[in-house]
């Protein structure tokens, strides 16, 4: 079993919010998910990225592999926070 750190997608028409979820590869975007593990909002100036770095850490370590966004966004917040 393929395990991916990805986005799923919640909120409303043209108001997107996502929560950073651990799900297997096979589930669908809003499917199935093991842990969540963060939220990202998009909408707010700047956009909010709250991701645990911890559980993040634990389930590399298990082999999840994240997806191309989801490494954007934990550079971006581990950024943020040295900053």
């Amino acid at each position: 079993m393929a395990v991916h750190i990805r986005l799923r997608r919640t909120g409303t028409t043209r108001k997107p919010s996502y929560r950073v979820v651990v799900a297997d590869s096979r589930a669908a975007r809003d499917g199935r998910f093991i842990e969540v593990i963060g939220h990202y909002n998009p909408l707010t100036k700047p956009p909010t990225i709250k991701i645990s770095t911890e559980k993040t850490a634990e389930w590399i370590k298990k082999g999840a592999q994240p997806s191309n966004t989801v490494k954007h966004l934990l550079a971006v917040a581990a950024k943020a926070a040295t900053a």
